[in-house]
């Protein structure tokens, strides 16, 4: 929610530390990290477009809830983190058990309202504090003539790329192709300043290319229509040693995910600010390097393995039944990817837990 709104040409790196000193316990404390670090960011004289805030909204016995108490979201059957300015959304994750859409946006609209009142809250802060003048920074040179020639020259070679079809590979050796073309007017002094600029104006001509050619002739980059989906291909039981398995494969993203059962003994002990108790519904999400065909070293768990493991995690735990004995382990090893591979996740944590 809070890096949208920093400028596009403010490139200075920001660190935002929220720190959590105390909590009751009973109220959960990360609704406030969002109204805490755009707080600070209203009252610095960091170049910043908010403010924003963030809530959690509850719907206990059909009820909606603002930032409700631990107790309370145990009973939610909707359950979603909104962030927002005061006049957009900026982001909304959660989860909910098959409500209907409507319901989904009724709780937001409800978010939106709450988060309202803390943004105004803010910019009263801001005045009481007294406004600072942002600081000034380098911003990006721009060569009008340049962008409109670098557009003139590449754009319909780019359209056609784009609605061409072709894989992703030759996709991209084809868009770096015209832009190799196009600096082959200029000499090797020119490059030295105009390189840049002409890389950021190619990247616009990409994506609008990209975003045309779906809006005006309905086709995805691949060819596909915008309601089709990759082709698909399923092995289920596929390795012999775990409990279950399987291979899902979606165009060019494959998941191998395997499930093993455990007993009482294996539940993992879980003792943070938001959670404590033990855990029986484990998943890990794995992404290796290769699978994007990148030569580097893994150093530890990113923010991907993290935020994609937890999505597929909140999507499969409600498939166990509430009393099941077991300890349940499952396993997603991204083999391949090219978009949604958490969605790969989901669907081949699905049928390995059938398979076991």
């Amino acid at each position: 929610a809070l890096r949208p709104l920093f400028p596009d040409d403010y490139h200075a790196e920001v660190f935002v530390n929220v720190i959590l000193f105390s909590t009751d316990g009973v109220d959960m404390p990360d609704a406030l990290a969002g109204l805490a670090a755009s707080a600070a960011l209203a009252v610095s004289d960091i170049p910043f477009n908010g403010p924003i805030s963030e809530v959690r909204v509850a719907r206990v016995d059909g009820e909606l809830i603002i930032n409700p108490t631990f107790e309370q979201l145990e009973r939610a059957d909707i359950e979603l983190m909104v962030g927002a300015t005061l006049d957009n959304i900026m982001m909304v994750e959660g989860e909910m058990q098959e409500v209907q859409e409507a319901e989904m946006l009724e709780a937001i609209k409800a978010a939106h309202e709450a988060i309202k009142v803390q943004c105004q809250a803010q910019l009263e802060l801001s005045e009481a504090v007294g406004k600072l003048v942002k600081r000034t920074y380098c911003h990006e040179e721009n060569d009008e003539d340049l962008r409109k020639d670098v557009h003139d020259s590449c754009y319909s070679k780019a359209y056609a790329v784009a609605i061409s079809g072709t894989d992703k590979h030759a996709r991209a050796e084809a868009f770096e192709a015209i832009v190799e073309e196009y600096k082959a007017k200029f000499t090797e002094e020119e490059l030295e300043t105009k390189a840049p600029l002409i890389a950021r104006y190619y990247h616009d001509v990409e994506k609008e290319a990209m975003r045309r050619a779906i809006l005006d002739e309905g086709k995805r980059l691949d060819g596909r229509k915008t309601t089709e989906i990759r082709p698909i291909w399923i092995e289920t039981d596929y390795l012999p040693g775990p409990h279950g398995s399987a291979v899902f494969t979606r165009g060019e993203t494959q998941s191998l995910t395997t499930v093993t059962l455990g007993t009482k003994s294996d539940e993992k002990l879980v003792d943070d600010v938001l959670n404590y108790g033990k855990e029986r519904f484990l998943l890990h999400y794995n992404f290796p390097p290769f699978s994007t065909g990148d030569a580097r070293p893994q150093r530890g768990v990113g923010r991907r393995e993290i935020g994609h493991g937890n999505l597929a995690h909140r999507a499969l735990k409600r498939m166990l039944p509430k009393d099941y004995p077991y300890v349940v382990r499952v396993v997603s090893d991204i083999l391949e990817s090219n978009g949604s591979s958490s969605m790969a996740t989901v669907c081949a944590g699905t049928l390995a837990l059938r398979d076991a």
